[in-house]
């Protein structure tokens, strides 16, 4: 491996592989140095028993209608299912009748419209404070954050809450949102098993030392996510406790997917939804048949999440199993196999899956995106002002990183 480039990048996610596009088409010699021996990141589609693709991480193509990726993805020869989510509604009223889906949808807009109210204040409290007391629906409103945040409202900031942007326009790609990061992104390639251990920023050109050796640069684009560099997992000289303070008020959620084969898939509506319960946070969201194939997508977040990760390999597929079957009835016992599911939380690359701002931690992300002495830059789903926590976030922030070093990059002389 040459031993010195203009570029260093760190880590082959959507972020990194965003940098490396864009430095590449500016005619700059780019090395990403990756700890897996995969690209993508979050963004990971495996082939499921069946024949058909699962997405582990990320699956939805958030604010569509404005995502930089949406395009990309068409151009390559992917194809998107543009069905609108059903995350709110109960199929067949099962356990939750209309009148009470009304109700929860009533209760979550107004909740979040006191929300937007503290915002406006500059309020950056827990997002719980802002429950009505004694609300049936507080807990369910809970539960839906440990999806979409990965974590319950007490540790969401109000501020980072309100600054999120999503237009409400959602698809999925048949193929897999996996599948399609890898195929964009298929000129780079990143030297797999190459996590970085140190990076010495005192002069330039920058020293990083990795799995394979030593790495020089003219500049470097960090692209590691928050849970990693609070731990500090890559040693920086001289060290940045700036930059492990930030990452630290941006923590990773929970969020968790379990999947089941159906044996007899003709019982469940294709694009279905069903709440494993309506009257308690620790609780899971269930996608029926995506796409109409034969399978149920789970999804389990925050601290159940975090609870069923500890147990081991196998809980959060008989979590769901349970709460389906005490749903459903037990004979869907029989008629479910399970084949999948992920482990995002214990994965030593992440710890987590996507970020959200802990109260009073607003500010965390501007300085998480702060470059350090005009030749270390910082990119990932977290340091997007707006549309963090989704692929197309963390895309944005590594064109954004790539544009920074181009700008510097005269004057770093070897």
């Amino acid at each position: 491996m040459p031993d010195s480039f203009d570029v260093a990048i760190v880590g082959a996610g959507a972020a990194g592989l965003a940098a490396a596009l864009a430095l590449t088409r500016a005619g700059r010699s780019i090395v990403v140095l990756e700890a897996r021996t995969r690209p993508g990141g979050r963004a990971f589609t495996f082939a499921a028993q069946g024949g058909f693709p699962l997405d582990a991480g990320c699956g939805w193509v958030h604010s569509a209608d404005r995502n930089v990726l949406a395009p990309l993805i068409e151009a390559a020869g992917f194809v998107f299912e543009k069905h609108s989510a059903n995350w709110g509604r109960q199929s067949g009223d099962q356990g939750f009748s209309a009148t009470e889906q009304k109700e929860f949808a009533e209760a979550f807009e107004a909740f979040d419209a006191r929300l937007a109210a503290a915002a406006l204040k500059g309020i950056d409290s827990p997002a719980s404070d802002y429950f009505e007391p004694g609300t049936r629906w507080n807990n369910l409103i809970d539960a839906v954050s440990s999806y979409y945040n990965g974590a319950e409202f007490d540790r969401v900031s109000v501020l980072d809450y309100d600054a999120y942007v999503d237009t409400g326009v959602n698809w999925r790609v048949r193929e897999g949102y996996g599948a399609a990061i890898a195929a964009v992104a298929a000129s780079i390639a990143p030297r797999f098993e190459c996590a970085v251990t140190a990076i010495d920023h005192r002069h330039v050109p920058v020293r990083l030392e990795t799995q394979q050796g030593l790495v020089s640069a003219r500049a470097v684009i960090v692209t590691v996510p928050t849970n990693l560099l609070a731990k500090e997992r890559i040693a920086f000289s001289p060290p940045l406790p700036d930059k492990a303070e930030a990452a630290a008020g941006l923590r990773l959620g929970t969020a968790e997917k379990a999947f089941f084969l159906l044996a007899q898939p003709e019982e469940f509506p294709v694009e279905g939804h069903l709440f494993g319960r309506i009257d308690q946070t620790a609780t899971g969201s269930y996608h029926t048949r995506p796409f109409g194939r034969p399978y149920v997508e789970a999804f389990i977040g925050g601290r159940n999440a975090e609870d069923l990760i500890r147990e081991g390999e196998g809980a959060l597929g008989a979590f769901a199993l349970d709460e389906l079957s005490a749903l459903i009835g037990s004979a869907f016992r029989r008629r479910a196999t399970p084949i999948a599911e992920t482990g995002w939380a214990r994965d030593p690359w992440v710890l987590g899956s996507y970020s959200h701002a802990l109260p009073g931690h607003a500010g965390a992300r501007a300085a998480l995106a702060a470059s350090v002495a005009e030749r270390l830059f910082f990119a990932g789903e977290a340091t997007h002002p707006s549309f963090f926590s989704t692929v197309h976030g963390a895309w944005e922030t590594g064109l954004r990183a790539a544009e920074e070093a181009l700008a510097v990059l005269p004057s770093l002389a070897l």
